[in-house]
């Protein structure tokens, strides 16, 4: 079975260990544009939070907004060792949707 839509539940930060934005998207390249761009108004733009270092894709929407609502009450802590488990050395993940 082809899956038609794919959900990202993605982290965003100001830089490594830096301010950090948990968000969901059925468009994660799109999203992270406006997130660079500064045309997302609120957190992000304020804080200059634009740089992607975590992702990860579901096909469900409702299963991905309970993964992003579930990791924005956890610990700080928890939130690092997420990032740090697929992305040791902080990369902007921009990197990779753009290459």
């Amino acid at each position: 079975m082809t899956r038609e839509y794919s959900y990202f539940v993605y982290i965003l930060a100001s830089k490594r260990n830096g301010t950090l934005y948990v968000g969901v998207t059925s468009d994660l390249y799109g999203r992270i544009v406006e997130h660079r761009d500064g045309l997302v108004p609120g957190f992000t733009k304020r804080y200059g939070i634009a740089m992607l270092v975590y992702f990860e894709e579901h096909d469900d929407i409702g299963e991905a907004i309970r993964r992003e609502k579930r990791i924005k009450r956890w610990r700080r802590a928890w939130k690092i060792e997420l990032i740090e488990s697929r992305n040791p050395d902080w990369r902007d993940l921009w990197l990779d949707l753009t290459t």
